[in-house]
């Protein structure tokens, strides 16, 4: 093995079966170098593929030493830190970039993402939410659902509170990651696996689940659903919706060009090109009737909007005195505030 897709030195939670409920890589890295990978083998017994291997503090001491002999010295002290601690410790080898079969190998392809080491749809994620287990994410980190009680009860007998702030697959990005040049008014509605371009402002109603987000400089104040990717300089505007690939079945892959704007609770089902504009309250789907207006604003025709998937500078609105939806060619591009995109 002279080459991997990526790497990860973690540590993380078990429950009391001895199964991962999550794992935090400060550091991971696509395409480590051979010499990485030849000093890690050096002292890690591991095959040809991909490998989640648990590490124990002798292994992680005799790790250190070897990383910093070859003088890959960040990852080497990272390997003495967690020599000392007191979590769970493991290794993250993918040989290739395939379906994810453990639970440390989905965090670090979602760590992968947040880190902006790739974009999304660049990793395989099929086949996650089998892997995943749904968690209590408490004050006092992950915690087995069939163990939370007697951890609440714990609590209480110290005369402390256990707060649970979700039950869910998948914590909140910042816990582990948060990019550089990005501000995020609430947390927790910014998933961990999310992809935040520098310059993102996401918004307190704004939301942005795994594999999915915005090339920045980008204002969200709407709903950015798994697997859509937004361009610079797009807004999405208050309560507006972009549809996902994971509800209904639905397989096309929807993104916002550059310079676009979805206005206040809009919505669209269809990939949108550069510069388009859709009109507030107005929810675009693949299959809505779609009256096109030449230069004089005259009806020349009709489309489905599938049509008109990833087309650009188009202006979808609704005519306000027979309720059709018209598209017309849109004259005006949408341009951010730069001082606020600038987040130093």
């Amino acid at each position: 093995m002279t080459t991997l897709h990526s790497l990860g030195l973690g540590i993380g939670t078990k429950n009391n079966k001895g199964q991962w409920l999550e794992v935090y890589f400060p550091s991971p890295l696509l395409n480590p170098s051979p010499n990485l990978v030849s000093a890690i083998r050096d002292v890690v017994d591991c095959g040809e593929g991909n490998e989640v291997i648990a590490l124990g503090r002798k292994q992680l001491a005799a790790l250190s030493s070897s990383l910093m002999d070859a003088d890959e010295k960040e990852l080497g002290e990272l390997a003495r830190e967690l020599s000392d601690g007191e979590r769970p410790a493991v290794l993250v080898l993918l040989a290739a970039d395939t379906k994810p079969e453990s639970v440390p190998e989905v965090y670090l392809k979602l760590q992968l993402l947040s880190h902006r080491l790739v974009k999304p749809h660049q990793v395989m994620l099929d086949g996650m939410f089998g892997v995943l287990p749904n968690v209590a994410w408490t004050s006092k980190g992950a915690i087995d659902l069939d163990e939370l009680p007697r951890r609440q009860l714990e609590a209480r007998l110290k005369g402390k509170t256990l707060t649970v702030d979700c039950v869910d697959k998948f914590p909140k990005m910042t816990d582990y990651v948060v990019p550089k040049g990005v501000r995020i008014a609430d947390t927790a509605r910014v998933r961990l696996g999310a992809y935040l371009g520098e310059g993102t402002t996401i918004m307190h109603e704004g939301f942005v689940n795994f594999n999915a987000g915005t090339a920045g400089p980008n204002m969200v104040e709407g709903r950015i659903s798994a697997g859509v990717f937004v361009g610079s300089g797009s807004d999405l505007g208050g309560g507006c919706s972009t549809m996902g690939t994971l509800s209904g079945g639905g397989n096309i892959i929807i993104s916002v060009g550059r310079e676009c704007l979805i206005g206040a609770n809009a919505g669209i089902g269809i990939p949108l090109g550069d510069r388009c504009t859709v009109e507030a309250g107005l929810y675009i789907t693949a299959g809505t009737k779609v009256v096109l207006l030449d230069d004089q604003r005259q009806p020349a025709g009709e489309a489905k909007a599938r049509d008109l998937a990833g087309r650009s500078d188009l202006l979808f609105r609704r005519n306000s005195a027979n309720g059709a939806v018209e598209c017309l060619t849109n004259q005006s591009a949408v341009a951010l505030n730069e001082a606020l995109h600038a987040h130093n």
